[in-house]
């Protein structure tokens, strides 16, 4: 059962009503929710995932390989998220707000032909092709880990190249700051943009100092392969310090402004989502603690969940952006 409340004049589930976290922290937890009647729905969502992973393998889409990158902590020494899960397990509301529902539905996403505006305050507003942005650059491969709010976590090989990239291209002016991130916002291939969960399209946006960060990524593959249409394709946005949800997927859009934009997720509950959304176990979202994560694909519903590091593990490349900030207020 989807539960919903009213937020800024429109319909908002909270991400927790849509998949309890609780269903997958532990036995204790669980009994909680079943004394509640939600664990049902929450086993019911996770053998969905688990029976649809079971079709997915690696190998099926055009191949997009990548030499290791050189960017300093761009490869993190740990086990790979089996590709099964990464494919499976998402957050792509367009296509549904369940975990399972993107990898069912989004096979209705065009995305030849594709283009990419970049506008604003640049010098050179310019429309991409897919395949110009792919040229822009080498690709090379990534080994991030992703971590979402809502207490989960996964180690993904991503294939791209530095957001920044693209951003020297247009020659950003001396009075941007922020750069808005637009995913495509198309009834007719996206079912969930006829809901009201969030106020469409959605829209992420990063300082023009952070979206120019070495490790802040353009990606177009995953696995040595082209990304899955669930997983954001053909381009989004991979920003490992921060909560899953800054990553923008299917993006056809990029403007440079003088003004802090509002986001989707700080729209629709500002006093959950921050603007910022670095990782921070220091602080908890409003109905759950961020001290610690569960990783996907590790010894099932009932695994011992993992500490979260400061910055997801990436505060010696990134913490000096925030230098002087208040990470509590600023969240």
């Amino acid at each position: 059962m989807l539960i919903k409340t009213h937020r800024d004049g429109f319909i908002h589930p909270f991400s927790s009503e849509i998949t309890p976290q609780s269903a997958y922290q532990s036995r204790r937890d669980l009994m909680k929710l079943m004394a509640t009647g939600a664990a049902g729905a929450a086993l019911a969502g996770w053998a969905g995932r688990e029976a649809l992973a079971e079709t997915v393998k690696p190998g099926k889409l055009a191949a997009l390989p990548g030499a290791k990158s050189a960017v300093a902590g761009a490869v993190v020494m740990e086990k790979a998220t089996d590709y099964k899960d990464a494919s499976t397990y998402n957050n792509y509301y367009e296509f549904g707000t369940d975990k399972s529902e993107p990898a069912k539905n989004a096979h209705t996403l065009k995305t030849t032909p594709w283009t990419v505006t970049v506008d604003g305050l640049v010098g050179k507003p310019t429309t991409f092709g897919i395949e110009e942005l792919l040229k822009l650059s080498a690709q090379e491969e990534r080994i991030y880990r992703l971590r979402c709010v809502e207490g989960w976590s996964m180690v993904i090989p991503w294939v791209g190249y530095s957001m920044s990239k693209v951003l020297e291209k247009v020659q950003p002016l001396g009075n941007a700051k922020y750069v808005e991130f637009f995913t495509l916002n198309d009834p007719k291939t996206m079912p969930g943009v006829g809901s009201r969960v969030l106020d469409w399209p959605y829209i992420e946006a990063l300082r023009l100092d952070e979206a120019m960060h070495p490790l802040a990524m353009l990606a177009f593959g995953m696995y040595g392969e082209v990304l899955p249409n669930q997983n954001g394709a053909p381009v989004r946005m991979v920003l490992p310090w921060k909560y899953g949800f800054k990553s923008g997927k299917s993006i056809v859009r990029m403007r440079l402004t003088d003004k802090e934009p509002k986001t989707a997720w700080n729209k629709a509950a500002a006093n959950e989502y921050g603007f910022y959304s670095n990782v921070n176990p220091e602080v908890d979202h409003p109905r759950w603690s961020q001290a610690t994560e569960r990783r996907i694909g590790e010894d099932g519903l009932f695994a011992k969940k993992r500490k979260t590091l400061m910055f997801n593990g990436y505060e010696a490349q990134v913490g000096q952006l925030y230098a002087g900030l208040d990470l509590k207020k600023n969240y």
